[in-house]
């Protein structure tokens, strides 16, 4: 190979990036803003002969020798070392571009604005009926670039992916793609919400008529974006219309091409928003002719990815959700549509990224919520849309933890418990994981 390559941030991605180019004969140069002299994967990239620099972005590590710079996917295209590369007219990719050009496995993409984790999983374990094996990675928590290496043509890579993901690709071509819906999200990266449908955009733009894409036909974004530019065959879904040539719900059954698979009633996830997950993941299952029996198996036994409307437990007559994956208005909105009939406690707060939550009021009335415990950046701006509601308890607590104990005194058995930040978790916690395992953990102190 011989080319020289930067790559710009040592995470999960960075690594896995340095490690497979080094093997394909690069001469490879890592940089991170931190200081890395005592990073364990830092000084293993090192010992591999790998040159690894941390504490800054020097600006002479582009140059026109560069032939790639590998950046991670949330370093903004503003950052300086990314537009010089621009500039100086090297190739700027994310690691799902290298991982594309390497796998001798076809893809399955997920993408979408929420949804994406619970979906890609589904297809994941739908896909063990198939005659392809799945090997489940990308944005889900492992990187692309760790496991191209070892899959085959008997693989089948079930790869959630970001829009930051999606905007380093150039040639990336899934065999099928996903995409489950387009929100306003993600706007202080993309600038505008087209801006952001078009990075999503880019998981369709190099199939063929050989290709398959499945898309939400109830969301008008996705058909405008996603569907009408689109050159691949295409296979909607929808939970509010009859399509015989996608997947459906009549009469509380979910089908696929007028295939019944099984009836709604009997999904082990909760929540209408799943239901288009799970008609997604159908679809993209009987693709790949995995037997209707061997779906609705799935769909009875699976009960959600971890962080993501997660039923953790009942303990004390209360039934506890981590939602810790709610990082924006919509997941939260969804969580709260999800328990019909239910008392909930919510727990809610985090990152101030300067939106309001006035439109978080409409669900907040809608759901039966005897208490909101508010903490982190936003407390103040969630608790104004949660007396805009008028929800008749609302307690501002320092963190997660000391909202646990508050949401026991203040709930009764047969109440949901359920934690649903609707913000990121920066301003406290590393992330939404150790968020929601902080929360797990003190739940669990009540059993």
């Amino acid at each position: 190979m011989n080319k020289k390559v930067v790559v710009l941030g040592l995470g999960k991605s960075g690594y896995a990036a340095a490690k497979l180019m080094k093997v394909l004969g690069a001469n490879v140069t890592v940089n991170d803003r931190n200081d890395l002299s005592a990073d364990r994967h830092a000084l293993e990239l090192e010992r591999q002969g790998i040159k690894v620099i941390g504490g800054a972005h020097p600006l002479d590590l582009i140059d026109e020798t560069v032939d790639v710079l590998i950046k991670n996917p949330g370093i903004p295209y503003s950052n300086p070392m990314v537009r010089k590369a621009q500039k100086t007219g090297v190739r700027v990719i994310t690691e799902v571009e290298i991982a594309a050009e390497v796998s001798e496995a076809p893809f399955i993409g997920v993408t979408g604005s929420n949804g994406k984790t619970t979906t890609t999983m589904l297809i994941g374990e739908m896909m063990k009926g198939s005659t392809h094996q799945p090997v489940v990675a990308g944005n889900i928590g492992t990187a692309l670039c760790s496991v191209v290496q070892q899959v085959s043509p008997q693989n089948v890579l079930v790869s959630e992916l970001s829009s930051f993901q999606l905007l380093g690709t150039e040639t990336f071509h899934p065999e099928v793609a996903v995409v489950l819906n387009i929100f306003e999200h993600h706007l202080d990266y993309h600038g505008t919400v087209e801006n952001y449908a078009k990075a999503k955009a880019r998981i369709t733009l190099n199939q063929t008529a050989d290709d398959t894409l499945i898309y939400n036909a109830d969301s008008r974004r996705c058909v405008h974006y996603i569907a009408e530019v689109s050159k691949a065959n295409k296979v909607p879904f929808s939970t509010t219309k009859r399509l015989p040539e996608g997947a459906y719900i009549q009469d509380d059954v979910i089908y696929f091409r007028n295939e019944k698979i099984m009836p709604c009633s009997q999904m082990g996830l909760p929540g209408e928003h799943n239901l288009q997950n799970a008609l997604a993941a159908v679809a993209a299952a009987r693709i790949y002719g995995v037997p209707a029996p061997f779906i609705a198996g799935v769909l009875r036994s699976f009960t959600g990815v971890r962080h993501r409307l997660q039923y953790v437990d009942t303990i004390q007559g209360r039934i506890i959700y981590n939602d810790s994956k709610a990082t924006n208005i919509l997941a939260t909105s969804k969580a709260l549509h999800a328990f019909p009939g239910k008392g909930i406690v919510l727990l809610a707060g985090g990152l101030d990224r300067g939106n309001g939550f006035d439109e978080l009021v409409p669900f907040l009335k809608k759901a039966d919520i005897r208490a909101v415990l508010l903490f982190g950046q936003t407390a103040a701006k969630l608790q104004d849309a949660c007396k805009k509601a008028k929800i008749p308890i609302i307690k501002t607590v320092e963190n997660v933890e000391a909202a646990v104990p508050e949401a026991f005194a203040l709930s009764k058995p047969g109440d949901v418990i359920l934690l649903s930040p609707a913000c990121a978790s920066w301003d406290q916690y590393k992330s939404f994981e150790q968020r929601g395992d902080i929360f797990i953990h003190d739940v669990n102190k009540f059993r």
